[in-house]
Formats: C-alpha cells, sequence, structure tokens
C-alpha cells in the first residue's frame, strides 16, 4: 500500500481544485484491491495500481487536443490541464506542469533497471508515470504520464 506522505493525521488531504481555484480538505482513499479491482477495467488496474505502463503510441490521451482538464482514474482528482500538454514525441501524454504539486506525490522509482521519479495521484497513490528534467519552459519538466491513469473531461 502507499502511503501519502501530504495525508493529515486526521485521514485527509488538501488537494488545489481547479474549478473552483481553492485549496480543499478531502478524505484519503484507500481500498482493497477487490475494491480497486471491481471499479477499474484490468488495464486500468494494471496501469493505475500495479505500476505498469502502455506502449508508447497507444495511449487514448497521446495525441488529445481537446480542451480541459486530466484527473485521475481511480479517485477523480484533478491532475493536469489541458494547457499544459504537448507533444514530447514519446508517444505518452506529456505535460509540463501538474494543476498543483498538492495533487500528485512524487516518489524514487528503481524498478526495470532504471532510476526514475515516478508521479503518484496524491489522494489515491494510482500510479501516474514519471517525470522528467527535459521538459520545455517555464518548468522544463517533462510529466509523461498513462493514459490508463487518466481520464479526460472537457471543460
Amino acid at each position: 500500500m502507499i502511503t501519502n506522505t501530504a495525508g493529515n493525521k486526521d485521514g485527509t488531504i488538501s488537494i488545489f481544485n481547479p474549478e473552483k481555484n481553492e485549496v480543499e480538505h478531502v478524505t484519503l482513499i484507500e481500498k482493497s484491491d477487490a475494491e480497486w479491482q471491481a471499479q477499474l477495467t484490468p488495464r486500468q488496474f494494471g496501469v493505475a495500481r500495479r505500476q505498469e505502463t502502455e506502449y508508447p503510441f497507444t495511449g487514448k490521451y497521446h495525441n488529445c487536443k481537446e480542451h480541459g482538464i486530466y484527473r485521475c482514474v481511480c479517485c477523480g482528482t484533478a491532475l493536469f490541464l489541458s494547457e499544459t500538454k504537448f507533444d514530447s514525441g514519446t508517444g505518452w501524454p506529456s505535460f509540463n506542469d501538474p494543476v498543483s504539486p498538492l495533487n500528485i506525490h512524487i516518489r524514487s522509482d528503481t524498478s526495470q533497471h532504471m532510476i526514475r521519479t515516478e508521479v503518484l495521484c496524491a489522494r489515491c497513490g494510482a500510479h501516474l508515470g514519471h517525470v522528467f528534467e527535459d521538459g520545455p519552459p517555464p518548468t522544463g519538466k517533462r510529466y509523461c504520464m498513462n493514459s490508463e491513469s487518466l481520464v479526460f473531461h472537457r471543460t
């Protein structure tokens, strides 16, 4: 189980809500594997809960150019705005900034014989992808996300 280091002792966490432009206090979400499997497709479960990845250029949001918000497929937390999306040429949806640092959790990932920085949903611990230091200005970051971990809402 992933423990959110930003969580409060009362089981809540501060999350930024871009629609209201304010910070909200919401309950951390913890579910069993059986509960996640009942909620998610097998592919979503594999990526979001088991740190799998989708093949490049196959994700449903790789070429999405619509205006909206990308949310966590597990809990609905707002993660990325379409305005921060860019074509990185990698085959995965890439963003240069999250909605807020409050909404994501970063940790070291040494799986697959690499050293990377994993990005997780701060509210439910879903694996989203990885962040790299080769993105465009102004942040220089490339949040390389899996479409299976995201759900897009048009605005």
